[in-house]
């Protein structure tokens, strides 16, 4: 293990990126409540504050795959489908597998200029999540209960508001609702058989509710949709406190691009379109397992310094008087004073693990197809 490896293993230099995330999470949640007083004012320089703000939080997570890990992301796509990138309204259908596939979402979205006006389509639970949720909120992200009869009125007057954003916006769905496990893979085909649909090998059957919806509701703003399918190279499976640790990744995503005209305006054609279009990611996904790579042409695109001078910019802001109070505290020998800071460290070091434990695959959950979940709600 090489030094630099050595020392992004180390549990206080993790716990510092933290506090700095935190800290600077909860600097930013307060900036963006200030703004409301512009809502009724400006709402066009309310949302353009709010996606800055937004980039400055989230630009740090981007900076932990791209700086700290190292993680390396190519695309199999053609050149005619990237110079649309970052400049129109999209909606991303990406397979969910992986605990950092979100930041891989993020990852080219920062690197196109569109991190901050980043949307999706959010479970209702993550509203109550420190500094996730509640910039989301500020964001105008759509939060769902997952029961359509309840999330109704909600997400079509949210996705309608989004119809005259004033930022290119890449809309993220999870059409399949929740994240990728061996039990909600065999549940998700015991429905797909029921209604006499093709099964799937690497994915879940998708809701196609969600996207129909968001399609319909957009319709005129969004000028296309990426289909992105993400799979890592030698079989790794990558999690977010492997991030954190420094592990380098190698994510391959290919990506493509089709007009919303093309797109059937049917709700019914349109969810068929959608189960086609998941038989497809399955057989790339097929042929990744095979020949460890997606067909066609690749492209890498750069990273770029500002998610690095971002979260340089909030360490230097907050950890020279952090370190400042710590070595005062230190040399003044009070052991209360010493005991109260290693307290306030450990329930730090606590919060990091908690917000870490939201990305991880054996605490996300969804009781689609089961029926004894069906029954107790």
């Amino acid at each position: 293990m090489g030094l630099l490896a050595y020392l992004k293993s180390q549990f206080i230099l993790q716990l510092l990126i933290g506090f700095v995330f935190v800290v600077s999470g909860l600097i930013i949640n307060f900036i963006q409540l200030c703004t409301c007083v512009l809502w009724p004012i400006n709402k066009q320089l309310y949302r353009r504050i709010n996606c800055r703000l937004s980039y400055s939080l989230w630009s740090q997570l981007v900076m932990l795959l791209e700086w700290w890990s190292g993680t390396e992301c190519t695309l199999f796509t053609d050149q005619a489908t990237v110079d649309k990138f970052g400049t129109e309204h999209v909606i991303i259908i990406l397979n969910h597998n992986f605990e950092i596939d979100f930041l891989c979402g993020w990852t080219m979205c920062e690197r196109y200029g569109v991190l901050g006006s980043s949307k999706v389509l959010a479970k209702h639970e993550l509203l109550k999540v420190p500094l996730i949720g509640w910039t989301w909120y500020f964001l105008e992200i759509v939060f769902c209960k997952r029961k359509w009869e309840e999330d109704r009125d909600t997400v079509f007057k949210g996705l309608s508001r989004l119809k005259d954003y004033p930022e290119f916006m890449w809309f993220l769905l999870y059409c399949e609702g929740t994240r990728f496990t061996e039990k909600k893979h065999q549940i998700s085909m015991q429905v797909a058989e029921s209604k006499g649909l093709p099964k799937l090998k690497y994915h879940l059957l998708p809701r196609t509710k969600g996207f129909t919806t968001t399609l319909q509701c957009l319709k005129g703003t969004v000028k296309a949709v990426y289909d992105v399918t993400l799979n890592f190279r030698d079989k790794k499976v990558p999690t977010l406190l492997g991030i954190v640790n420094g592990t380098k990744y190698m994510a391959d995503m290919s990506i493509r691009r089709f007009p919303v005209e093309d797109i059937p305006d049917d709700e019914k054609e349109c969810a068929s379109w959608l189960h086609k279009l998941y038989q497809e990611k399955d057989a790339l996904q097929e042929h990744y397992e095979k020949e460890g790579s997606f067909p066609g042409p690749t492209i890498r695109p750069p990273r770029r310094l500002w998610s690095l001078l971002n979260f340089l910019f909030w360490a230097c802001l907050l950890l020279s008087p952090l370190i400042h109070l710590a070595w005062g505290i230190f040399i003044s020998g009070s052991p209360l004073l010493i005991l109260s800071f290693m307290l306030f460290l450990i329930v730090a070091s606590v919060a990091v693990r908690r917000l870490i434990g939201v990305t991880e695959v054996k605490k996300t959950g969804s009781s689609y197809g089961d029926q004894e979940a069906k029954k107790q709600n």
